[in-house]
């Protein structure tokens, strides 16, 4: 149930970037819902691979290089689904940094237990 209710979260919050950001178009909640499930399969299979590919220079930009890979996926992922659409990287940069944000607020706001733990 706690996964459902994460895809949902998610998927909110890719409907919530249009409203925050012109370069990012999204066509219908279904489109969401599907972009939230392949950004998910995404950064659990292809984003671990590519972190350790680029741990040098990951090491050597103090960690910021990964919100380039974050970018980058989430292009990707824009690329790949139909009705999903970000104008560049810069917009995806920017983009995939919102997402976060609201995704995680969200989470902590809906998914967190009786003691306050999330």
């Amino acid at each position: 149930m706690r996964l459902l209710l994460t895809w949902l979260i998610n998927a909110a919050a890719l409907m919530a970037l249009p409203f925050l950001m012109d370069s990012v178009q999204i066509t219908n909640v279904s489109t969401a819902f599907i972009a939230a499930l392949v950004l998910g399969l995404v950064n659990t299979l292809i984003r671990p691979v590519l972190v350790v590919l680029t741990l040098p220079v990951t090491l050597v930009s103090m960690g910021l290089f990964i919100l380039v890979i974050n970018a980058l996926l989430f292009w990707l992922v824009a690329h790949w689904i139909e009705g999903f659409e970000v104008a560049g990287f810069w917009s995806a940069f920017v983009a995939a940094i919102l997402y976060s944000i609201i995704s995680w607020a969200l989470s902590t706001l809906l998914l967190s237990d009786k003691d306050g733990n999330s």
